[in-house]
């Protein structure tokens, strides 16, 4: 199968004053084209720096980063924003939708950012799979929080991402809304054959992926693959 993602060796460290704090220290593993793979691990292990670092999102110190057959590493800033918006999605724990957007523009702007002349209907299409077809002109303000985690999973599947990363997607939820919102996600994952990367504190999601792995205190704990 194709790796994905391939990170090789990879560290971070922050400076504060004389300070200097060590959040990833020699991180290695790969995601196979397709797969599901989850980044487990308490707060401050570094999980959400490690998916900065994989989605191009921030600079590594050691160490290196291959998404889609590139090197992040060689990449400038817009290079990477570029490789990102043709081929990553995102799912982060605060929607972060846009609020002076209706549902449907919010999920069609990473269609129209790519010049896509059907981005409306797609948009449509994406909403009423996720169950908003009658919400589609409300906005952020005007939806529950499972609802807006709804609108945000279409406007993460709508441009085809080759690779989704979701940052603990049911972290603003209660639990009977996010076990919905995850049944959402590994249906339109499946759908689209994307390769599904979640980090999460949660471990029985975790379970449901193909692979975890386990950070503590910025190291790997274990790299578990559960299904073949």
């Amino acid at each position: 199968m194709t790796k994905i993602l391939n990170v090789s060796h990879l560290g971070k460290t922050y400076t504060s004053g004389s300070k200097q704090l060590k959040v990833l220290d020699d991180i290695s593993f790969a995601v196979e084209e397709g797969a599901t793979f989850s980044i487990v691990g308490p707060s401050g292990s570094g999980k959400t720096t490690l998916l900065g670092l994989c989605a191009g999102l921030d600079n590594s110190d050691e160490g290196s980063v291959e998404l889609c057959g590139v090197q992040l590493n060689a990449l400038n800033e817009d290079e990477r924003a570029l490789l990102r918006n043709r081929n990553i999605g995102f799912i982060f724990q605060n929607f972060q939708l846009l609020p002076t957007l209706t549902a449907l523009e919010n999920v069609s702007v990473p269609l129209e950012l790519q010049g896509s002349k059907r981005a409306a209907v797609v948009a449509k299409e994406l909403l009423q799979k996720v169950g908003l077809a009658e919400r589609i002109h409300h906005y952020p303000s005007q939806l529950s929080g499972g609802e807006q985690q709804r609108v945000a999973l279409a406007r993460a599947f709508s441009n085809k991402p080759a690779l989704l990363f979701a940052d603990e997607p049911t972290g603003n939820l209660d639990e009977e809304t996010g076990e919905k919102v995850i049944q959402l996600l590994f249906e339109l994952n499946q759908d689209a054959g994307t390769t599904l990367v979640i980090v999460t504190h949660d471990l029985d999601l975790a379970k449901r992926t193909q692979h975890i792995l386990r950070l503590k205190g910025g190291k790997i704990l274990m790299n578990e693959t559960l299904t073949a």
